[in-house]
């Protein structure tokens, strides 16, 4: 007897991109996930445009949800400001960690990052000196510190300079990963290399 596919879980996707216009592969890929059913797509730029950010209603999103993705351009080696406001403001003491704040204990955080540097700009022998792991290193220690399981990374690299099918493709690769994440074939498509 075949064993029955595991629950579909939630999917809140932290969209932060502060000119979303200006990239072809975030809008791309905001497009391709719009009608997945069990997909939030949270635009924080358009909710939040004064950095006033609702601590409350952010709570309550993450709690209704199983996964959280921070979908995010690279911004001088982080996220954009408004994505850091809100890590500030809703992961607080108390609930998200520390004592009495185990709110997000057993979920999953992943990254979705794109990049205007080439792949090979990362890494010790790069451009930039250190690779997408190390870069990303805050976020890996926010979720285990608010008891989350870190996943690997999505990363779209040379951003600016792929054509217009690799920006396609890559929308297409994400929706799929989405689509099936916790079904049984997603730790072959997890590798960070969408």
């Amino acid at each position: 007897m075949i064993a029955p596919l595991p629950p579909q879980p939630k999917i809140l996707v932290l969209f932060a991109h502060p000119y979303p216009h200006a990239s072809r592969v975030n809008v791309a890929m905001r497009r391709a996930i719009a009608d997945l059913p069990h997909v939030r797509v949270h635009d924080l730029y358009d909710l939040y445009p004064e950095f006033d950010i609702d601590v409350e209603h952010e709570q309550a999103a993450l709690l209704e949800h199983d996964v959280i993705v921070l979908q995010h351009p690279l911004y001088w080696y982080s996220c954009p400001a408004l994505l850091k406001e809100w890590i500030d403001s809703v992961l607080r003491y108390g609930w998200a960690y520390g004592p009495g704040g185990g709110s997000l204990q057993g979920k999953e955080l992943v990254q979705v990052v794109s990049a205007s540097s080439a792949a090979d700009g990362y890494g010790p022998e790069g451009f930039d000196g250190h690779d997408l792991p190390a870069l990303l290193l805050p976020f890996t220690r926010t979720a285990q510190l608010c008891g989350m399981t870190y996943r690997a990374p999505l990363f779209f690299d040379d951003a600016n300079t792929r054509s217009s099918d690799e920006v396609m493709a890559h929308a297409a690769a994400y929706r799929n990963w989405l689509r099936d994440y916790a079904r049984p074939n997603i730790a072959a498509s997890s590798d960070g290399g969408v």
